[in-house]
């Protein structure tokens, strides 16, 4: 007997099949198959053969690999009794239940009184399977690994992007063979983590930005999570997203995070965009629009708040079109440095003895909204706090400190009403529009508890102060990902404000996260991170293709510098109004120092190109940059933006450095644009309108 299931649109297509009524597994996931294939002859025909060696059915790659089929590979279920009996459960059809979008399948072991639930949808609009797996048990039991629903990859595709990283260089990627047994990431740092995105692509080696088949996947939790990608000894191949493994719970519930996946047919950029989209429009709910540009003034400032110094610096901030000010770290307890205070959020009357009115007023008057910044998770030793309630620190007391912080124990409700009396009454006594949470050290104890009460006291800070956006910030991108997003309204990518390092951590992010959530600024002449020191031009023009905002002291700018900023800033807001709506395609350059991609507007009828040259080309002349997502038979008319900008070592006379070019859309495609020459460090901005 087969049991069989489609989840379809335009795009891809995934069929599921149940054989004698043993859990489904994905026998098909691909382009979108046409109306009326038969699912049971698919399903029928997608069985293997078995041979020497082997056992005499081969364990189905299920939604949930099973230990009682003898499953050769990583199980979808680890988990014992109260007595700690491994758990065998060989689950069995129950019921179905199907929606506009997806449908939801429940399988049963009576005899063990479980019940294992998958969530399934297919998003309507942007077409990513969203998929979660729940477990229910009459009795009590322990968990060590849940997997959301599995899904094979098939065979034909030969290599994996996987995703690493560090402080500062967030979003690395590395491009891996698909070999015999398993790729493991198992994150126990008990956050999403810069080293540790939870995403995965899998491709050929053909595939690029803008061509070949991808199957991406995106795992939406900040606790931390594992992946399998492995391949057994017969050649099949699957993938696990869950927990962390370190995040065993005992109980009678227990769920996956949802695990988001699509097929691309049309490269990398395929699956981007409908990353992008969805948090976009469907994940992160209420951010302010137009996206007002921002200025924070750490890196002016850092510890030392002087009333005075900062009402200067947010008048300049303003005049240079800063939208949004933005309090960063000192302005509570005794905070001179970061060895005390984490946890007494009450403002500091040494800085501010009338309080933060006087600033907010300043603030106020020049047009900008006030921000302000919280790191509620984190206390230290040296605070009232921690002297009252050491009980409420997460882990045992000789561990090893991080950031001369530890943790607060976020599973427990004193702690979570605690920190919301204390940020709620910051809240309601000031007028205040925006909070920077950040969140600076890896956890002690990894524990899916931890980001569950996270969770809990954001949605309640949400629920109470609907007006008030809030930043994901985990020094830069180590809390990252689509469960914070469902939170929050912006991501700090990286604490990096070297612009170089910002093209290549922005592009690679672009693989799942759109502009209009994705925080840069301009940052120091030089770089407090990099120590490198970078010409206006690149740090603006490198911030303007996200969230655009500010970040040094306003003071060091000469006037022209100053000028420089504020004519991009000026051309961001002319733009974003499209821009925070547009895709982002990754461009495929012919020469490797180029970082280039395309924000293409949801109807096509515009785009803005931006080249950067990150290092010296191995060759004298630019090669032609192709463009991407045009119609072939349009005509578009291209100019260049900052054509002002040619050294005067290009000689020549291409023609986008004298006037507007008018080209069919394949042409831009095919043969691409011809650019000025130009030194290192520097970015070539291209506007494109269809005629």
């Amino acid at each position: 007997m087969i049991r069989s299931w489609h989840l379809g649109d335009d795009r891809q297509s995934l069929v599921l099949a149940s054989f004698d009524d043993r859990l489904p597994e994905a026998v098909y996931w691909g382009p979108a198959l046409p109306t009326g294939e038969n699912l049971e002859t698919l399903s029928a025909a997608a069985l293997a053969d078995v041979t020497g060696g082997m056992v005499d059915r081969n364990a189905g790659l299920s939604l949930c690999p099973e230990a009682s089929e003898s499953f050769p590979g990583q199980t979808g279920l680890t988990a014992r009794n109260a007595s700690g009996t491994p758990l065998m459960p060989s689950f069995r059809f129950e019921s179905e239940a199907a929606s506009e979008h997806g449908l939801t399948l429940v399988f049963a072991d009576k005899g063990l009184d479980l019940s294992l639930v998958f969530d399934l949808v297919l998003t309507p609009e942007t077409s990513l399977l969203k998929l979660q797996t729940r477990l229910e048990s009459a009795d009590e039991i322990t968990v060590y690994w849940l997997a959301a629903p599995v899904l094979p990859v098939p065979a034909h595709t030969g290599e994996m992007i996987e995703f690493s990283g560090r402080w500062c260089a967030e979003f690395l990627t590395r491009r891996l063979p698909f070999a015999p047994g398993s790729r493991v990431r198992d994150n126990r740092t008990g956050r999403t983590d810069h080293a540790h995105f939870p995403g995965l692509v899998i491709c050929n080696a053909g595939t690029s930005n803008t061509a070949g088949e991808a199957f991406a996947f995106h795992y939406g939790w900040s606790g931390g999570h594992k992946m399998v990608a492995e391949e057994l000894a017969d050649g099949r191949r699957q993938v696990q997203f869950g927990h962390a493994t370190a995040s065993l719970a005992s109980g009678r519930h227990f769920v996956s995070a949802p695990l988001y996946a699509t097929y691309s047919a049309t490269g990398f950029n395929g699956a981007a965009v409908r990353f992008q989209r969805h948090v976009r429009d469907h994940v992160v709910q209420g951010a302010r629009t137009p996206r007002p540009v921002h200025y924070n003034c750490w890196e002016a400032v850092y510890f030392k708040h002087d009333l005075d110094e900062l009402k200067a610096i947010a008048s300049q901030a303003a005049d240079l079109g800063a939208e949004r000010f933005v309090l960063d770290d000192g302005w509570f307890g005794r905070r001179d440095d970061d060895t005390s205070s984490l946890g007494d959020w009450v403002i500091d009357k040494r800085k501010y003895p009338d309080g933060l009115t006087p600033l907010i007023d300043h603030i106020k008057a020049l047009g900008m909204e006030f921000g302000i910044w919280f790191e509620p998770e984190m206390v230290n030793e040296d605070s009232d706090l921690c002297r009252a309630h050491p009980d409420w620190v997460l882990g045992h007391a000789d561990q090893i400190r991080g950031r001369q912080q530890l943790v607060l124990d976020m599973s427990n409700q004193e702690v979570r009403d605690y920190l919301y009396a204390h940020i709620a009454d910051v809240l309601k006594n000031n007028d205040i529009g925006y909070i920077k949470w950040d969140h600076n050290r890896i956890l002690p104890v990894v524990d899916a508890e931890q980001a569950e009460g996270f969770y809990e006291l954001v949605d309640r800070l949400r629920s109470d102060f609907p007006a008030v956006e809030i930043e994901s910030c985990s020094s830069g991108g180590g809390r990252i990902d689509f469960g914070v997003l469902e939170r929050t309204h912006r991501v700090w990518l990286s604490d990096s404000n070297d612009a170089l390092e910002r093209q290549r951590i922005q592009h690679d992010a672009a693989l799942f996260l759109p502009a209009s959530v994705t925080g840069s600024h301009v940052g120091p002449r030089h770089c407090h991170t990099s120590g490198r020191t970078l010409d206006i031009r690149l740090r603006a023009w490198t911030a303007a293709q996200r969230h655009m905002g500010f970040e040094m002291d306003p003071r060091e700018l000469t006037e022209a510098e100053a000028e420089t900023l504020r004519n991009v800033t000026s051309w961001w807001k002319a733009n974003r109004s499209w821009m925070m709506q547009a895709d982002i395609l990754r461009l495929d350059s012919a020469d490797p120092a180029v970082i280039a991609e395309q924000q293409l507007a949801g109807d096509g009828s515009r785009f803005v190109a931006f080249a950067a040259l990150t290092r010296p080309s191995d060759q004298i002349l630019p090669r032609p940059l192709r463009l991407t997502g045009l119609d072939p038979q349009g005509r578009y008319r291209l100019s260049l933006v900052n054509r002002d900008e040619a050294p005067r070592l290009s000689r020549g006379a291409p023609l986008l450095k004298h006037q507007d070019l008018e080209a069919s859309g394949q042409y831009l495609m095919s043969h691409g644009l011809t650019l000025p020459w130009r030194f290192p460090e520097t970015v070539w901005v291209v506007e494109g309108e269809r005629l």
